[in-house]
């Protein structure tokens, strides 16, 4: 947790939808969706595995018969040909995949589901955290791993139009933004690194002129670090990419999925799992939790954690840090009164947030947390506000 005295520096990272980790978390949340869209309350785990030229799916799922193999692995290639990959060591038209999925363990499933005279268990034990700050008004994030995302998804947007101001540029891109504070509160950036894929003989210095502007434009009015510590691929030519250059995996950048390191992390990673999987659905309950209490004005920084024991309803704890910010509130009496305003039983999130939906490809890259809320499309219901006439009320504000 960061500090609220002295100057300090801070550094969070981002990757871009084509580094070879989040292709593969694209691919296992494009699953969940094909599960989702089709029978909300299907039940999905899904890895993947990306390196040259290969895709291999593996999980366990219990929903609609009609929903092949032949599917799955149709749209995981569909999903790399959105991502913009065409290059010799990855090409959604010639890869190939591999598909080891199966039906869910019984043994699971008889722990987990409900039952005549029982609620709907969590699917694993474990602990989730959800975290919130004033840092970036609106987001309520942490400052150094939203301007990461923010950097690496507007390149993302001009390259997907084909703007000519990013040409050259390919898909797998990484960012790292070092903040400098003071007394708690971010107050410009110090250094920036960006390393971007690019095409055969593009000059280093010419990446670095295309990206100053976007990376500029992303922070606040004047945090732009200075020229020498604005690093682009700093190891020189970045041509070979994505899962041609690195092999992916679901689930390994839990930490660039959530709040950069600035807070705790629960362990469970969130691509490719259905919402009875605590491990996300309860990740993002803490977040609305905690996103509404700093948005209600009781606090700037707020982290819950919850607890569960697989097969069991009801969390075996709930805890709340205000880190010594609370406006005259009472943690114990906020503990209690957040599990009055929503039920945290997997069943009670999913309904809450209406997590039986197919709303997880989005989520897959640029982070799970400090996004827009889309009403109509159903996404992100974690980052409603909705509570907070409620907690004011309940705290007398």
């Amino acid at each position: 947790m960061l500090r609220t005295k002295g100057e300090y520096l801070f550094t969070s990272e981002s990757v871009s939808e084509g580094h070879p980790d989040k292709v593969a978390d694209r691919i296992s949340d494009t699953i969940v969706d094909l599960f989702l869209g089709e029978e909300p309350e299907a039940r999905v785990a899904c890895e993947t595995l990306v390196t040259t030229q290969q895709i291999t799916i593996a999980g366990e799922f219990r929903g609609p018969g009609h929903l092949t193999k032949d599917l799955m692995n149709h749209l995981a290639r569909m999903a790399v040909k959105d991502i913009g990959y065409e290059q010799d060591g990855f090409d959604w038209r010639t890869l190939k995949i591999e598909n080891y999925t199966h039906s869910q363990s019984a043994d699971i499933a008889q722990g987990v589901d409900a039952g005549a005279n029982k609620d709907e268990g969590a699917g694993d034990q474990g602990m989730m955290v959800g975290y919130a700050c004033n840092e970036v008004p609106g987001a309520l994030m942490p400052a150094p791993i939203y301007y990461a995302h923010l950097i690496l998804r507007r390149v993302s947007e001009l390259r997907r139009k084909n703007d000519k101001s990013v040409a050259g540029l390919l898909p797998d891109a990484k960012s790292q933004v070092t903040l400098r504070y003071v007394d708690g509160r971010p107050v410009g950036a110090d250094a920036i690194v960006v390393s971007t894929q690019h095409v055969p003989g593009m000059d280093q210095g010419r990446i670095k002129a295309l990206l100053h502007p976007i990376v500029k434009a992303a922070l606040p009015e004047g945090w732009m670090c200075k020229d020498e510590k604005f690093y682009v691929n700093p190891t020189g030519k970045f041509e070979i990419g994505g899962p041609d250059g690195d092999t992916g995996l679901t689930g390994r950048k839990i930490i660039v999925d959530t709040y950069g390191g600035a807070a705790f992390h629960g362990g469970g990673a969130f691509s490719g799992k259905d919402p009875t999987k605590v491990d996300r659905s309860a990740a993002y309950a803490c977040r609305y939790l905690a996103k509404n209490v700093v948005a209600a004005g009781l606090a700037e920084r707020c982290t819950i954690q919850v607890a569960y024991a697989i097969g069991v309803a009801q969390p075996v704890s709930v805890y709340v840090d205000l880190h010594g910010t609370g406006r005259e509130v009472d943690e114990v009496k906020l503990e209690r009164t957040l599990r009055d305003l929503m039920s945290l039983s997997p069943r009670g999130i999913r309904t809450h947030l209406k997590l039986n939906r197919a709303i997880y490809v989005p989520t897959s890259a640029y982070g799970h947390f400090g996004r827009e809320p889309d009403s109509a499309k159903g996404t992100f219901s974690w980052e409603q506000t909705d509570l907070v006439a409620a907690l004011k009320g309940a705290f007398g504000r």
